[in-house]
């Protein structure tokens, strides 16, 4: 566990040292526990999360960095790989792709591609995943954008 806590307050370290480096992440730790964390991402351009900021939470395990963090959405997100209720996210890094040369920050970015570049074939959220696979990629993008609409963009007046 001594490994752990040395690996995250490192990362703790360079989050701060970097937080003007990557705008579209802010990683923050809480402040009574290391192995909770929270994010905020911006959806990426070109892309019906545009415009969108996104909460993640982190569980890091006392294994880390031998097991993966578990990370779940906070804020709704309509997308194939992410279950609707839960905010669960599949995602090869974050199962049995994992290696300890990850860190949050470099998981963040990874989402972040998994937002831009759906997987319909491997979903948690089926009605997405469905639409994907279809061909409706029109009817997911206008799902998906109603959803960044109504949960990751500031309400206005």
């Amino acid at each position: 566990m001594q490994a752990s806590r040395a690996r995250l307050f490192k990362e703790y370290k360079e989050v701060q040292r970097e937080k003007a480096v990557d705008p579209d992440i802010q990683l923050v730790c809480d402040d009574s526990n290391i192995f909770k964390w929270t994010a905020l991402i911006k959806g990426p351009s070109e892309t019906p999360f545009e415009g969108g900021v996104f909460q993640l939470a982190f569980s890091v395990p006392e294994q880390c960095p031998l097991q993966p963090p578990q990370v779940r959405f906070l804020t709704k997100i309509f997308h194939p790989n992410v279950h609707f209720k839960t905010g669960e996210i599949c995602l090869d890094i974050l199962k049995n792709a994992w290696s300890p040369a990850w860190t949050l920050q470099s998981v963040c970015r990874a989402i972040i591609a998994l937002m831009a570049h759906p997987e319909p074939d491997s979903p948690l959220n089926c009605d997405s995943g469905n639409l994907l696979r279809s061909g409706d990629v029109r009817g997911y993008q206008s799902m998906a954008r109603m959803y960044t609409r109504l949960a990751a963009m500031p309400k206005k007046g």
